[in-house]
């Protein structure tokens, strides 16, 4: 779901989760360089930069000098885990709220399209 209000490196970064959590990269893979990033996303490749540097601060990924940034141990697990609580903490209660409001049953909604 991408916010237009939030940063560009924000919004950049959710790509880059969103790529990991989806299995596109795994634990000890290469992430694309700073350039093919930017290219791909039509983006700065010092706002790539800045969304890089946040995952390293986070510890979700490292730099091996000179080769790239790969994808740390376990990064995989620890996102989908601050993932799934900030889904439960800030995206679910109003989305429940809505279902709640609009009547709707757990049979009408067509889970198997998410």
């Amino acid at each position: 779901m991408a916010d237009e209000s939030k940063p560009v490196y924000l919004r950049l970064r959710e790509i880059i989760a969103a790529s990991i959590l989806d299995g596109e990269f795994s634990d000890g893979d290469l992430l694309p360089s700073v350039r093919a990033f930017a290219a791909a996303q039509g983006a700065n490749p010092l706002t790539v930069a800045k969304a890089y540097q946040s995952f390293q601060d986070d510890g979700l990924v490292v730099v091996k000098r000179g080769v790239g940034m790969f994808v740390a141990d376990g990064a995989t697990r620890r996102l989908r885990s601050a993932e799934r609580e900030r889904f439960l903490e800030t995206i679910w209660p109003p989305v429940a709220a809505q279902i709640k409001r609009l009547g709707l049953r757990i049979d009408e909604l067509d889970l198997a399209k998410a």
